[in-house]
C-alpha cells in the first residue's frame, strides 16, 4: 500500500502544480479585469475557448463565475498546502487532501451537470473537464488513507487502544 500511496501522491503533485499555475493565470481572467493580465495570457485563454468551444468561458454564467471564485479563494490555498504537505511529508496532508477532493467533486458535479444537461458541450470540451472529476475523486480517496504505517500519536505519546479489564 505504501508504494501505491507514493504513486498517487506523485500524480497528485503533478496535478497540484498545474492547478497552482492555471488558477491565478487562466481561471482568474473570468473574475478579474483582463487588463490585469499580460496579453499573452489573455490570448491563450481566448485560443483555448475557441478551440474547445468552451461556452462557459465565453458566456461566463453566474454559477461558473462563483465556481471560479471557489477555486481561487478556497481550493487554490488548499493546493498550496497539499504541495507542501506532499513535499514535506506532513501528517495533516491527508486531511487537506480530503477537503480539497470533496470540494472539487462538489464543484465538478455542478459543472459536468451543466455541460451534459445543456447539450451545448462538445465531446472535446467534456474531455477537458472530466479529468478534474477524476482528480477530485483521487484526492478524496487519498485523503481517506493515512500517510504512513506509523502508529498514530497524541501529542508525544502513541495513541493506543485501552485494554479492557475484567
Amino acid at each position: 500500500m505504501g508504494i501505491l500511496c507514493k504513486v498517487v501522491d506523485m500524480l497528485l503533485l503533478v496535478a497540484f502544480m498545474v492547478m497552482l499555475v492555471a488558477g491565478p493565470l487562466i481561471d482568474a481572467q473570468l473574475v478579474l479585469p483582463e487588463t490585469t493580465f499580460p496579453e499573452v495570457l489573455v490570448r491563450l485563454k481566448q485560443q483555448y475557448a475557441e478551440e474547445y468551444q468552451d461556452y462557459l468561458m465565453v458566456e461566463k454564467p453566474h454559477f461558473f463565475v462563483a465556481l471560479v471564485w471557489l477555486e481561487l479563494i478556497f481550493q487554490w490555498p488548499l493546493v498550496l498546502l497539499n504541495i507542501y504537505g506532499i513535499l514535506a511529508s506532513k501528517h495533516w496532508f491527508h486531511t487537506t487532501c480530503l477537503i480539497y477532493g470533496a470540494s472539487v467533486i462538489t464543484a465538478m458535479t455542478a459543472l459536468l451537470g451543466e455541460l451534459m444537461g445543456s447539450q451545448k458541450a462538445s465531446d472535446k470540451l467534456l474531455t477537458v473537464y472530466s479529468p478534474f472529476m477524476g482528480l477530485g475523486v483521487l484526492a478524496f480517496l487519498r485523503g481517506l488513507v493515512p500517510n504512513s504505517g506509523k502508529a498514530q500519536t497524541i501529542g508525544k505519546r502513541p495513541a493506543m487502544a485501552r485494554e479492557k479489564r475484567a
